[in-house]
């Protein structure tokens, strides 16, 4: 059961494109399931979050403050700030305006960790950012959203506030509680955890998708370049920070995939909750969803088959 498990996570990336194709082939069937699902969803994928986490995960908040502020700095500046540049430069209508930002301003995604490991980076660095930049979310995701596209939508700081806090924090917090509880168990159950988060996000993905089926294929082929620029850019720029700042090659790594891998979930989850009125809003991150795993795959093969440079 366990190599099952394994070979689930080894090929998320996959599963999630296949996923994909299924919700565009099958949307009347997949669509029977409501997009109100994707919260508690979401809050499988934070739970096993918090299972995996523990106190050495946050030391390196207080050992290494100057790594951390650098990637939560680059986290939070680099990728809303393309996310409003592509929406202008393409022209984006405000659906997917809104859909694109969001992906932006989210913290990192979970998977980015198993990426950095694979790819030889800073794995301690990668796991604090996700860790910090994901208790940073309730604050600066949903100010960075109101920055950004507040000039046309309105934007309710408190509600997407109240729900990262429910959708994201309290399934963490909860995680951490069952650990500290129930230690062997907890450590019994981890082998299987991220198949049960790859199998989360790819539900997710057929929810999304699927519920917009129809309008992804008339303009699918703009959202896939979109989303694609978003994460590249992302990943370069991420990477030529740390050069920039004369870090550890292990440390650029590092940040470049915590740069350009989003919790992608977690805004389709807030587009669904908040922004109701444009269905759309929702299919930026389940694209991310898709692109980001097959990208993150390709990042690590390439960057495993390098020698890590002491700079």
């Amino acid at each position: 059961m366990k190599r099952f498990c394994k070979q689930i996570a080894d090929y998320m990336g996959v599963l999630v494109l296949l996923s994909a194709i299924v919700a565009l082939v099958f949307p009347e069937v997949i669509g029977q399931v409501k997009p109100t699902v994707i919260n508690p969803l979401l809050g499988i994928i934070m739970f096993g979050m918090g299972l995996t986490l523990n106190a050495n995960d946050f030391r390196i908040v207080f050992s290494r403050p100057k790594d951390i502020i650098i990637g939560c700095l680059a986290q939070f500046t680099i990728m809303p700030l393309l996310a409003w540049l592509l929406a202008q430069f393409f022209q984006l209508d405000e659906a997917l305006t809104i859909g694109v930002i969001l992906v932006g301003c989210c913290p990192g995604g979970t998977a980015s960790n198993v990426i950095t490991y694979l790819a030889k980076g800073d794995l301690a660095l990668s796991v604090g950012m996700t860790g910090v930049s994901t208790l940073l979310a309730p604050v600066l995701t949903p100010l960075l959203v109101w920055l950004t596209a507040g000039e046309t939508v309105d934007v309710n700081i408190i509600g997407m506030l109240l729900s990262i806090l429910w959708v994201v924090i309290l399934p963490i917090i909860s995680g951490l509680v069952v650990k500290q509880l129930w230690p062997r168990h907890t450590a019994e159950a981890t082998a299987y955890l991220p198949a049960l988060s790859s199998i989360a996000i790819c539900a997710i993905v057929l929810i999304v998708i699927a519920a917009n089926a129809g309008k992804l294929m008339s303009s699918g082929v703009l959202i896939i370049l979109v989303v694609m620029l978003h994460n590249l850019c992302g990943l370069t720029i991420g990477y030529g920070i740390g050069s920039i700042l004369q870090l550890s090659d292990a440390k650029r790594r590092a940040i470049s995939i915590e740069v350009g891998m989003q919790n992608s979930g977690l805004a389709s989850s807030l587009a669904t909750l908040h922004f109701a009125a444009f269905p759309m809003a929702t299919i930026p991150g389940a694209v991310f969803s898709v692109w980001h795993n097959i990208s993150g795959a390709l990042v690590a093969r390439f960057f495993a088959k390098l020698k890590v440079k002491d700079f």
